[in-house]
Protein backbone atom coordinates (compact mmCIF):
# COMPACT_ATOMS: atom_id res chain seq x y z
CA UNK A 1 0.00 0.00 0.00
CA UNK A 2 1.47 3.29 -1.04
CA UNK A 3 1.45 6.32 1.20
CA UNK A 4 -1.83 8.07 0.43
CA UNK A 5 -1.34 10.93 2.88
CA UNK A 6 1.81 12.38 1.30
CA UNK A 7 1.54 15.42 -0.94
CA UNK A 8 4.22 15.27 -3.58
CA UNK A 9 6.55 18.21 -3.95
CA UNK A 10 7.52 17.18 -7.44
CA UNK A 11 5.26 15.15 -9.72
CA UNK A 12 8.26 13.50 -11.37
CA UNK A 13 9.79 12.07 -8.20
CA UNK A 14 8.10 9.16 -6.40
CA UNK A 15 7.77 9.28 -2.62
CA UNK A 16 10.03 7.04 -0.54
CA UNK A 17 11.36 6.71 3.01
CA UNK A 18 14.97 5.71 3.59
CA UNK A 19 15.68 2.83 5.97
CA UNK A 20 19.38 1.95 6.17
CA UNK A 21 20.42 1.53 2.51
CA UNK A 22 16.88 0.82 1.24
CA UNK A 23 14.46 3.37 -0.19
CA UNK A 24 10.99 2.15 0.70
CA UNK A 25 8.19 3.27 -1.60
CA UNK A 26 5.62 0.56 -0.83
CA UNK A 27 4.61 -1.65 2.11
CA UNK A 28 3.06 -5.10 1.77
CA UNK A 29 1.48 -6.85 4.78
CA UNK A 30 1.23 -10.65 4.59
CA UNK A 31 -1.81 -12.44 5.99
CA UNK A 32 0.43 -14.07 8.60
CA UNK A 33 1.67 -10.65 9.72
CA UNK A 34 -1.92 -9.41 10.03
CA UNK A 35 -2.88 -12.41 12.20
CA UNK A 36 0.18 -11.83 14.41
CA UNK A 37 -0.72 -8.12 14.63
CA UNK A 38 -4.15 -9.07 15.98
CA UNK A 39 -2.65 -11.62 18.42
CA UNK A 40 0.34 -9.69 19.66
CA UNK A 41 0.01 -5.96 18.97
CA UNK A 42 -3.48 -4.48 18.74
CA UNK A 43 -7.04 -5.77 18.59
CA UNK A 44 -8.93 -2.66 17.46
CA UNK A 45 -7.14 -1.37 14.35
CA UNK A 46 -6.51 -4.60 12.48
CA UNK A 47 -7.05 -3.78 8.82
CA UNK A 48 -4.24 -3.78 6.27
CA UNK A 49 -4.66 0.00 5.83
CA UNK A 50 -4.43 0.56 9.60
CA UNK A 51 -1.20 -1.42 9.87
CA UNK A 52 0.31 0.29 6.82
CA UNK A 53 -0.62 3.75 8.11
CA UNK A 54 1.03 2.91 11.45
CA UNK A 55 4.21 1.68 9.70
CA UNK A 56 4.38 4.69 7.34
CA UNK A 57 4.20 7.09 10.27
CA UNK A 58 6.91 5.23 12.17
CA UNK A 59 9.13 5.09 9.06
CA UNK A 60 8.69 8.82 8.39
CA UNK A 61 9.46 9.67 12.02
CA UNK A 62 12.62 7.52 11.97
CA UNK A 63 11.33 5.21 14.71
CA UNK A 64 12.13 1.96 12.83
CA UNK A 65 15.64 0.60 13.28
CA UNK A 66 17.47 -2.65 12.74
CA UNK A 67 17.36 -5.03 15.71
CA UNK A 68 20.87 -6.33 15.00
CA UNK A 69 23.55 -4.27 13.29
CA UNK A 70 24.56 -6.88 10.71
CA UNK A 71 21.19 -8.43 9.93
CA UNK A 72 18.56 -6.72 7.81
CA UNK A 73 15.46 -8.80 8.44
CA UNK A 74 14.46 -8.05 12.05
CA UNK A 75 13.41 -4.51 12.94
CA UNK A 76 12.47 -2.68 16.11
CA UNK A 77 9.70 -0.06 16.19
CA UNK A 78 9.75 2.50 19.03
CA UNK A 79 12.37 0.37 20.82
CA UNK A 80 9.59 -2.08 21.71
CA UNK A 81 7.73 -3.78 18.83
CA UNK A 82 9.74 -6.46 16.97
CA UNK A 83 8.89 -7.29 13.35
CA UNK A 84 10.41 -9.36 10.56
CA UNK A 85 10.56 -7.78 7.11
CA UNK A 86 11.96 -8.59 3.68
CA UNK A 87 12.67 -6.25 0.80
CA UNK A 88 12.10 -6.54 -2.93
CA UNK A 89 13.06 -4.11 -5.67
CA UNK A 90 10.08 -2.47 -7.38
CA UNK A 91 10.40 -3.02 -11.11
CA UNK A 92 10.57 0.06 -13.37
CA UNK A 93 10.67 2.56 -10.51
CA UNK A 94 13.65 4.62 -9.42
CA UNK A 95 14.29 7.78 -7.50
CA UNK A 96 15.41 10.95 -9.27
CA UNK A 97 19.05 9.79 -9.17
CA UNK A 98 18.22 6.44 -10.78
CA UNK A 99 18.57 4.32 -7.62
CA UNK A 100 16.06 1.48 -7.24
CA UNK A 101 13.06 1.78 -4.93
CA UNK A 102 12.07 -1.07 -2.62
CA UNK A 103 8.92 -2.74 -1.41
CA UNK A 104 8.94 -3.63 2.30
CA UNK A 105 7.22 -6.99 2.84
CA UNK A 106 6.17 -7.47 6.48
CA UNK A 107 6.54 -11.18 7.22
CA UNK A 108 5.43 -11.22 10.86
CA UNK A 109 5.23 -9.29 14.09
CA UNK A 110 6.99 -11.07 16.95
CA UNK A 111 5.47 -8.91 19.67
CA UNK A 112 6.42 -6.22 22.14
CA UNK A 113 9.55 -6.54 24.25
CA UNK A 114 7.75 -4.82 27.12
CA UNK A 115 5.25 -7.69 27.22
CA UNK A 116 7.41 -10.66 26.14
CA UNK A 117 10.74 -10.65 27.94
CA UNK A 118 12.16 -13.40 25.70
CA UNK A 119 12.25 -10.98 22.75
CA UNK A 120 15.10 -9.02 24.35
CA UNK A 121 17.52 -11.64 23.01
CA UNK A 122 16.16 -13.15 19.82
CA UNK A 123 18.86 -15.79 19.45
CA UNK A 124 18.02 -17.33 22.82
CA UNK A 125 14.30 -16.92 22.05
CA UNK A 126 14.62 -18.90 18.81
CA UNK A 127 16.68 -21.62 20.49
CA UNK A 128 14.03 -21.81 23.24
CA UNK A 129 11.30 -22.14 20.58
CA UNK A 130 13.16 -24.93 18.80
CA UNK A 131 13.73 -26.75 22.07
CA UNK A 132 10.09 -26.44 23.17
CA UNK A 133 8.82 -27.65 19.79
CA UNK A 134 11.25 -30.57 19.84
CA UNK A 135 10.12 -31.53 23.34
CA UNK A 136 6.46 -31.31 22.27
CA UNK A 137 7.17 -33.60 19.32
CA UNK A 138 9.00 -36.08 21.56
CA UNK A 139 6.16 -36.03 24.08
CA UNK A 140 3.55 -36.61 21.34
CA UNK A 141 5.51 -39.48 19.81
CA UNK A 142 5.63 -41.16 23.24
CA UNK A 143 1.83 -41.01 23.48
CA UNK A 144 1.39 -42.78 20.15
CA UNK A 145 3.38 -45.85 21.18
Amino acid sequence: MRDKMMNRWNTYEPFFVALADKKIADIVITNHARVRWIDRVEIEKTGFEDICAFLWEKLKDGKVESYYRNEEDVYLIDDDLVMVAEFAVIENETDIAGNPLHKMIIVTFLGRMSETMELRDLKSYYSWLRHSRRMTLIKNSRKRR
